[in-house]
Protein backbone atom coordinates (compact mmCIF):
# COMPACT_ATOMS: atom_id res chain seq x y z
CA UNK A 1 0.00 0.00 0.00
CA UNK A 2 0.91 3.72 -0.16
CA UNK A 3 2.50 5.43 3.15
CA UNK A 4 0.93 7.51 5.00
CA UNK A 5 3.33 10.68 5.50
CA UNK A 6 3.18 12.98 9.02
CA UNK A 7 3.89 16.55 9.59
CA UNK A 8 6.73 17.41 12.38
CA UNK A 9 4.84 16.91 15.11
CA UNK A 10 3.27 13.57 13.90
CA UNK A 11 -0.21 15.17 12.48
CA UNK A 12 -0.54 12.50 9.54
CA UNK A 13 -1.33 14.03 6.19
CA UNK A 14 -4.66 14.82 5.48
CA UNK A 15 -6.99 12.82 2.98
CA UNK A 16 -6.46 15.55 0.51
CA UNK A 17 -4.36 18.46 -0.24
CA UNK A 18 -4.34 22.04 -1.33
CA UNK A 19 -2.36 23.33 -3.87
CA UNK A 20 -1.50 27.18 -3.96
CA UNK A 21 -0.52 27.71 -7.33
CA UNK A 22 -3.69 30.28 -7.52
CA UNK A 23 -2.14 32.05 -4.48
CA UNK A 24 -0.42 35.03 -5.78
CA UNK A 25 -2.25 35.11 -8.92
CA UNK A 26 -6.10 34.77 -9.34
CA UNK A 27 -6.38 34.39 -5.47
CA UNK A 28 -4.77 37.79 -4.39
CA UNK A 29 -2.96 38.07 -0.43
CA UNK A 30 -6.61 38.47 0.98
CA UNK A 31 -8.42 35.67 -0.75
CA UNK A 32 -5.45 33.59 -0.07
CA UNK A 33 -5.99 33.50 3.32
CA UNK A 34 -9.86 32.98 3.49
CA UNK A 35 -8.85 30.21 1.27
CA UNK A 36 -6.57 28.27 3.83
CA UNK A 37 -8.91 29.00 6.81
CA UNK A 38 -11.41 27.18 4.53
CA UNK A 39 -8.97 24.33 4.55
CA UNK A 40 -7.89 24.40 7.73
CA UNK A 41 -11.67 24.23 9.28
CA UNK A 42 -11.87 21.38 6.92
CA UNK A 43 -8.69 19.60 8.45
CA UNK A 44 -6.72 19.95 5.77
CA UNK A 45 -3.03 19.73 6.76
CA UNK A 46 -1.00 19.22 3.51
CA UNK A 47 -0.33 22.33 1.46
CA UNK A 48 1.51 22.29 -2.26
CA UNK A 49 3.10 25.31 -3.78
CA UNK A 50 6.61 25.47 -5.94
CA UNK A 51 9.14 27.72 -6.88
CA UNK A 52 8.13 28.73 -9.78
CA UNK A 53 4.34 29.28 -9.03
CA UNK A 54 2.93 33.11 -9.25
CA UNK A 55 7.05 34.50 -9.67
CA UNK A 56 7.45 33.34 -5.37
CA UNK A 57 4.17 34.88 -4.49
CA UNK A 58 2.42 31.55 -3.75
CA UNK A 59 5.39 30.84 -1.03
CA UNK A 60 5.20 33.85 0.02
CA UNK A 61 1.77 34.01 1.33
CA UNK A 62 1.95 30.44 2.46
CA UNK A 63 4.48 30.89 4.32
CA UNK A 64 3.07 34.16 6.33
CA UNK A 65 0.29 31.91 6.39
CA UNK A 66 1.34 28.57 8.35
CA UNK A 67 3.27 31.00 10.87
CA UNK A 68 1.30 30.00 13.69
CA UNK A 69 0.66 26.17 12.85
CA UNK A 70 3.70 25.18 10.85
CA UNK A 71 4.77 21.89 13.32
CA UNK A 72 1.16 20.64 12.76
CA UNK A 73 1.53 21.00 9.32
CA UNK A 74 2.98 19.38 5.67
CA UNK A 75 4.43 21.46 3.43
CA UNK A 76 5.27 20.69 0.23
CA UNK A 77 6.99 22.64 -2.56
CA UNK A 78 8.98 21.83 -6.13
CA UNK A 79 12.11 22.91 -8.16
CA UNK A 80 13.55 22.03 -11.45
CA UNK A 81 10.83 23.61 -13.74
CA UNK A 82 12.89 25.93 -15.33
CA UNK A 83 16.67 25.91 -15.86
CA UNK A 84 17.07 21.93 -15.18
CA UNK A 85 17.76 19.49 -12.63
CA UNK A 86 21.09 20.38 -11.85
CA UNK A 87 22.50 20.69 -8.18
CA UNK A 88 23.05 24.49 -8.49
CA UNK A 89 19.73 25.39 -9.72
CA UNK A 90 17.57 22.93 -7.75
CA UNK A 91 19.71 24.55 -4.78
CA UNK A 92 19.47 28.12 -5.98
CA UNK A 93 15.54 27.42 -6.15
CA UNK A 94 15.71 25.54 -2.73
CA UNK A 95 17.44 28.17 -0.93
CA UNK A 96 15.38 31.20 -1.96
CA UNK A 97 11.63 28.70 -1.58
CA UNK A 98 12.95 28.27 1.89
CA UNK A 99 13.10 32.03 2.44
CA UNK A 100 10.08 32.68 0.96
CA UNK A 101 8.51 30.51 3.53
CA UNK A 102 10.11 31.20 5.53
CA UNK A 103 11.38 27.66 6.64
CA UNK A 104 14.85 25.84 7.55
CA UNK A 105 13.27 22.51 6.80
CA UNK A 106 10.71 21.97 3.91
CA UNK A 107 8.36 18.56 4.10
CA UNK A 108 8.14 17.78 0.77
CA UNK A 109 10.46 18.80 -1.58
CA UNK A 110 9.50 17.31 -5.48
CA UNK A 111 11.98 17.51 -8.73
CA UNK A 112 9.37 19.22 -10.60
CA UNK A 113 9.53 17.71 -13.86
CA UNK A 114 12.09 14.85 -15.03
CA UNK A 115 15.30 16.83 -16.48
CA UNK A 116 16.46 14.34 -19.81
CA UNK A 117 19.66 16.81 -19.91
CA UNK A 118 21.23 15.89 -16.50
CA UNK A 119 22.26 12.88 -14.89
CA UNK A 120 19.66 11.49 -12.81
CA UNK A 121 21.84 9.93 -9.91
CA UNK A 122 23.49 13.67 -9.91
CA UNK A 123 20.21 15.02 -8.91
CA UNK A 124 19.44 12.45 -6.95
CA UNK A 125 22.44 12.56 -4.97
CA UNK A 126 21.98 16.01 -4.08
CA UNK A 127 18.30 15.60 -2.45
CA UNK A 128 19.93 12.72 -0.76
CA UNK A 129 22.49 15.07 0.84
CA UNK A 130 19.31 17.74 1.80
CA UNK A 131 17.48 15.08 3.48
CA UNK A 132 20.60 13.68 5.49
CA UNK A 133 21.05 17.38 6.12
CA UNK A 134 17.42 17.65 7.77
CA UNK A 135 16.74 20.15 5.26
CA UNK A 136 13.78 18.27 3.63
CA UNK A 137 12.01 15.16 5.29
CA UNK A 138 10.30 13.59 2.11
CA UNK A 139 11.64 13.42 -1.27
CA UNK A 140 9.20 13.89 -4.25
CA UNK A 141 8.95 13.61 -7.92
CA UNK A 142 6.57 15.00 -10.10
CA UNK A 143 5.12 14.40 -13.40
CA UNK A 144 7.44 11.25 -13.82
CA UNK A 145 6.46 8.36 -16.26
CA UNK A 146 6.89 5.07 -13.85
CA UNK A 147 9.83 3.67 -15.55
CA UNK A 148 11.56 7.02 -14.25
CA UNK A 149 10.07 6.65 -11.22
CA UNK A 150 11.73 3.00 -10.71
CA UNK A 151 14.91 4.45 -12.13
CA UNK A 152 15.01 6.75 -9.33
CA UNK A 153 14.56 3.74 -7.00
CA UNK A 154 17.24 1.57 -7.88
CA UNK A 155 19.23 4.33 -8.05
CA UNK A 156 18.06 5.54 -4.62
CA UNK A 157 19.06 1.82 -3.30
CA UNK A 158 22.45 2.63 -3.91
CA UNK A 159 21.88 6.29 -2.32
CA UNK A 160 20.26 4.58 0.67
CA UNK A 161 16.79 6.58 0.00
CA UNK A 162 13.56 5.75 -1.49
CA UNK A 163 11.38 8.16 -3.02
CA UNK A 164 8.76 9.03 -0.80
CA UNK A 165 5.80 10.78 -2.91
CA UNK A 166 4.95 11.03 -6.43
CA UNK A 167 2.57 13.94 -7.78
CA UNK A 168 0.98 12.64 -11.32
CA UNK A 169 -1.65 14.16 -13.14
CA UNK A 170 -4.90 12.20 -12.43
CA UNK A 171 -8.75 12.34 -13.43
CA UNK A 172 -11.75 10.62 -14.55
CA UNK A 173 -10.66 12.46 -17.80
CA UNK A 174 -7.22 11.45 -17.23
CA UNK A 175 -6.74 8.13 -16.62
CA UNK A 176 -3.47 7.13 -17.34
CA UNK A 177 -2.32 7.06 -14.03
CA UNK A 178 -4.22 3.61 -13.11
CA UNK A 179 -2.05 1.66 -15.70
CA UNK A 180 1.16 1.29 -13.67
CA UNK A 181 1.54 4.48 -11.81
CA UNK A 182 -0.26 4.08 -8.96
CA UNK A 183 -0.02 -0.34 -8.99
CA UNK A 184 3.43 1.07 -8.92
CA UNK A 185 3.08 3.22 -5.90
CA UNK A 186 1.34 0.65 -3.94
CA UNK A 187 3.87 -1.37 -4.00
CA UNK A 188 6.68 0.37 -3.88
CA UNK A 189 4.90 2.30 -0.74
CA UNK A 190 4.84 5.81 -2.42
CA UNK A 191 2.29 8.28 -1.24
CA UNK A 192 0.33 9.45 -3.95
CA UNK A 193 -0.96 13.30 -4.62
CA UNK A 194 -2.43 13.59 -8.04
CA UNK A 195 -2.92 16.88 -9.21
CA UNK A 196 -5.67 18.02 -11.34
CA UNK A 197 -8.83 16.25 -9.84
CA UNK A 198 -11.14 18.61 -11.54
CA UNK A 199 -9.37 17.99 -14.54
CA UNK A 200 -8.72 21.83 -15.11
CA UNK A 201 -12.35 22.69 -14.04
CA UNK A 202 -14.06 20.08 -16.65
CA UNK A 203 -15.14 18.52 -14.30
CA UNK A 204 -16.95 20.98 -12.09
CA UNK A 205 -19.80 21.36 -15.17
CA UNK A 206 -19.42 24.84 -15.76
CA UNK A 207 -18.31 24.66 -19.08
CA UNK A 208 -21.54 22.36 -19.50
CA UNK A 209 -23.53 25.36 -19.21
CA UNK A 210 -21.04 27.65 -21.45
CA UNK A 211 -19.49 28.97 -18.93
CA UNK A 212 -15.61 30.34 -18.89
CA UNK A 213 -12.44 29.82 -17.40
CA UNK A 214 -9.17 28.37 -18.06
CA UNK A 215 -10.16 25.77 -20.51
CA UNK A 216 -11.69 29.02 -22.83
CA UNK A 217 -8.93 31.26 -21.61
CA UNK A 218 -5.52 28.73 -21.90
CA UNK A 219 -4.54 27.10 -25.10
CA UNK A 220 -2.46 24.87 -22.90
CA UNK A 221 -5.69 23.84 -20.56
CA UNK A 222 -7.94 23.98 -23.82
CA UNK A 223 -5.38 21.77 -25.67
CA UNK A 224 -5.04 19.27 -22.87
CA UNK A 225 -9.04 18.79 -21.96
CA UNK A 226 -9.85 19.46 -25.45
CA UNK A 227 -11.51 16.22 -26.96
CA UNK A 228 -14.85 15.64 -27.89
CA UNK A 229 -15.01 12.26 -25.15
CA UNK A 230 -13.62 14.69 -22.24
CA UNK A 231 -16.38 16.74 -22.42
CA UNK A 232 -18.84 13.97 -23.07
CA UNK A 233 -17.48 12.89 -19.89
CA UNK A 234 -18.31 15.80 -17.82
CA UNK A 235 -21.71 16.41 -19.01
CA UNK A 236 -22.43 12.70 -17.96
CA UNK A 237 -20.94 13.53 -14.77
CA UNK A 238 -22.87 16.91 -14.11
CA UNK A 239 -26.18 14.81 -14.77
CA UNK A 240 -25.23 11.78 -12.30
CA UNK A 241 -24.60 15.04 -9.98
CA UNK A 242 -28.07 16.76 -10.22
CA UNK A 243 -29.96 12.90 -9.88
CA UNK A 244 -27.67 12.96 -6.53
CA UNK A 245 -27.84 16.16 -5.50
CA UNK A 246 -24.65 16.98 -4.93
CA UNK A 247 -21.72 19.54 -7.17
CA UNK A 248 -19.87 17.29 -10.01
CA UNK A 249 -16.68 18.59 -8.08
CA UNK A 250 -17.65 16.49 -4.95
CA UNK A 251 -18.18 13.49 -7.18
CA UNK A 252 -14.80 14.40 -9.40
CA UNK A 253 -12.79 14.55 -6.57
CA UNK A 254 -14.06 11.42 -4.35
CA UNK A 255 -13.73 9.99 -7.32
CA UNK A 256 -10.04 10.55 -7.44
CA UNK A 257 -9.32 9.35 -3.79
CA UNK A 258 -11.42 6.14 -4.01
CA UNK A 259 -8.94 4.77 -6.20
CA UNK A 260 -7.71 1.47 -4.27
CA UNK A 261 -3.98 3.18 -3.60
CA UNK A 262 -5.42 5.78 -1.85
CA UNK A 263 -4.34 9.00 -2.83
CA UNK A 264 -4.23 12.21 -1.87
CA UNK A 265 -5.97 14.43 -4.33
CA UNK A 266 -4.77 17.83 -4.32
CA UNK A 267 -7.30 20.61 -4.55
CA UNK A 268 -7.27 24.34 -5.67
CA UNK A 269 -9.12 27.58 -6.46
CA UNK A 270 -9.51 31.20 -6.25
CA UNK A 271 -11.73 31.65 -3.78
CA UNK A 272 -13.60 30.19 -0.89
CA UNK A 273 -16.91 29.53 -3.13
CA UNK A 274 -14.84 27.99 -5.61
CA UNK A 275 -12.98 25.38 -3.51
CA UNK A 276 -16.13 24.51 -1.39
CA UNK A 277 -17.74 21.73 -3.69
CA UNK A 278 -14.00 20.12 -3.11
CA UNK A 279 -13.69 20.38 0.19
CA UNK A 280 -17.30 18.97 0.57
CA UNK A 281 -15.87 15.50 -1.16
CA UNK A 282 -13.74 14.82 2.34
CA UNK A 283 -17.20 13.46 4.15
CA UNK A 284 -18.87 12.42 0.76
CA UNK A 285 -19.42 8.48 1.43
CA UNK A 286 -18.12 6.83 -2.20
CA UNK A 287 -19.86 3.14 -2.58
CA UNK A 288 -18.41 0.42 -4.75
CA UNK A 289 -21.95 1.14 -7.36
CA UNK A 290 -21.17 4.86 -7.50
CA UNK A 291 -17.60 4.49 -8.22
CA UNK A 292 -17.95 1.64 -10.76
CA UNK A 293 -20.62 4.06 -12.23
CA UNK A 294 -18.63 7.16 -12.36
CA UNK A 295 -15.99 4.90 -13.85
CA UNK A 296 -18.16 3.85 -16.71
CA UNK A 297 -18.48 7.80 -18.08
CA UNK A 298 -14.87 7.71 -19.00
CA UNK A 299 -12.62 5.36 -21.21
CA UNK A 300 -10.25 2.83 -19.24
CA UNK A 301 -7.06 3.03 -20.48
CA UNK A 302 -5.86 -0.25 -22.24
CA UNK A 303 -3.29 -2.28 -19.83
CA UNK A 304 0.02 -1.99 -19.67
CA UNK A 305 0.49 -5.59 -21.62
CA UNK A 306 -0.91 -6.81 -24.71
CA UNK A 307 -1.74 -10.32 -23.58
CA UNK A 308 -5.53 -9.85 -23.13
CA UNK A 309 -6.50 -13.00 -22.94
CA UNK A 310 -4.36 -13.06 -19.67
CA UNK A 311 -6.62 -9.93 -18.27
CA UNK A 312 -9.39 -11.46 -19.25
CA UNK A 313 -8.84 -14.60 -17.63
CA UNK A 314 -7.57 -12.75 -14.60
CA UNK A 315 -4.12 -14.33 -14.75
Amino acid sequence: MTRTLTSPDGTPASCFAFGTMQFGGRADAAQSAEIYAACRTAGITHFDTAWVYTDGRSEEILGDLIKAERDELIIASKVGYTGGAGPDNMQAQFDTSRSRLGLDCIDILYLHRFDADTDLRVTLEWFASRKQAGDIRYIGLSNFAAWQVMKAQMLGADLGFATDILQPMYSLVKRQAEVEILPMCADQSIAVAPYSPLGGGLLTGKYVTGGEGRLSEDARYNSRYGQTWMHDTARGLSALAQELGVSPATLAVAWAAAHPSAPMPIISGRNVEQIAPSLAALDFQMDADLYQQISDLSPRPAPATDRLEEQELGA
